[in-house]
């Protein structure tokens, strides 16, 4: 090899990023620090941040050939972020740590000292001996975390006490083993890469004290949560029901509850006419519905601004159309004696949720 060329990294690091330019050069600067010694790459990659991320990084990588940064459109998510990050080096070590500077990234130098030494997951842990989670988590998070914890290690092969933690590393043969069944959705790709293999690892954990966010905003939400009781139903369907379609009818589940209530309320309290008082129904139950798919189902496709009033709008004429397929559908099969009027009406929901389903996916919340 010439020695003009800089020696191939060792361990690509990669930092999924929103909203974090205030990050950027103090994460490459930590790494820089704690790295010496060791071949190694960053690559940020950005979900196109508002803030101006991948123009920190970039100008960034103009003088540090080890910084990389992609900058993603049209895409979000932390975990399909980790995938595309690691698609995109040859390093024969893999890990990610966020790019809100609350993991630890001294603890780099050891993941890659126990994955060089036989180990097939390193995970750094709040909840080992050592390790702590004071001053990083709300209350609220810490619940989320904590119920996350709990639930995941009931169905792992493997029990690991952070399965929730965004801080782990690699062999690149372990990831691209899993690589083409991960889910690729929300914001767990440690439990995504656990459920895929489903098989025992050779695992170690180090702890780490999780630290107060410096900049940005935290990702953990409710919404978070509902991915990942997603993402636990899709592995134990076997990916045979898209996750976005089981999600799109439970959205449309709650949006029945919620026509219901209207219509009660305002036919049978305020007195308002059925006819009304349905349409009035219909329109609140679409507009939450669209409101739960844009915040829950699309959540990486997510419509603002302008985009979302406009979405809304097309979103109205998706689900009418819907609804005047699954009237006629369901009418044809009644008239014509082929199933009684209850199963007719079942099958005509049926195919709305389907026709709602895919014309969304196509239309309102279309992939760029």
């Amino acid at each position: 090899m010439s020695a003009s060329l800089p020696e191939p990294a060792r361990l690509a690091v990669i930092i999924p990023c929103y909203n974090e330019a205030a990050n950027v050069v103090p994460m490459a600067e930590r790494l820089a620090a704690t790295l010496q010694g060791i071949a190694w790459e960053a690559i940020f990659v950005d979900d196109d941040s508002p803030d101006g991320t991948a123009a920190v990084a970039r100008a960034l990588a103009a003088t540090d050939p080890r910084i990389r940064c992609i900058r993603r459109i049209g895409r979000r998510g932390l975990a399909s972020a980790c995938i595309e990050g690691w698609l995109a080096t040859s390093a024969p070590y893999l890990a990610v740590i966020d790019g809100d500077l609350q993991h630890d990234e001294t603890l780099l130098p050891k993941m890659l000292a126990a994955l060089e030494g036989g180990a097939e997951l390193v995970v750094g842990s709040r909840h080992v001996e050592g390790g702590a989670v004071e001053g990083g988590l709300s209350p609220l998070r810490a619940k989320l975390s904590d119920a996350g914890t709990a639930l995941a290690n009931a169905v792992l092969p493997v029990r690991v006490s952070d399965p929730m933690s965004g801080f782990f590393a690699l062999p690149r043969t372990l990831f691209e083993e899993a690589a083409p069944r991960l889910t690729g959705t929300g914001f767990k790709i440690l439990l995504d890469i656990l459920l895929t293999l489903r098989r025992p690892l050779r695992l170690v954990e180090l702890p780490y004290e999780f630290r107060a966010r410096q900049a940005g905003a935290s990702k953990l939400d409710a919404a978070v949560m509902l991915e990942f009781l997603g993402l636990l139903t899709d592995k134990a369907l076997g990916g045979l029901v898209p996750l976005r379609f089981l999600s799109f009818a439970l959205v449309g589940a709650a949006g029945v509850l919620v026509h219901l209530a209207v219509l009660g309320l305002l036919f049978g309290v305020a007195g308002i006419g059925f006819t009304a008082a349905q349409w009035g129904a219909t329109i609140v139950a679409m507009t939450v519905n669209f409101l739960l798919n844009n915040r829950i189902t699309y959540r990486d496709r997510r419509l603002r601004g302008a985009r979302l009033w406009r979405g809304l709008a097309l979103f109205y004429v998706v689900c009418g159309l819907g609804a005047a397929a699954n009237v006629g559908i369901a009418a044809l099969l009644v008239r014509d004696g082929l199933l009684a009027w209850g199963l007719a009406g079942a099958a005509g929901a049926a195919l709305t949720v389907v026709w709602n389903y895919a014309m969304s996916t196509t239309l309102v919340w279309r992939g760029r």
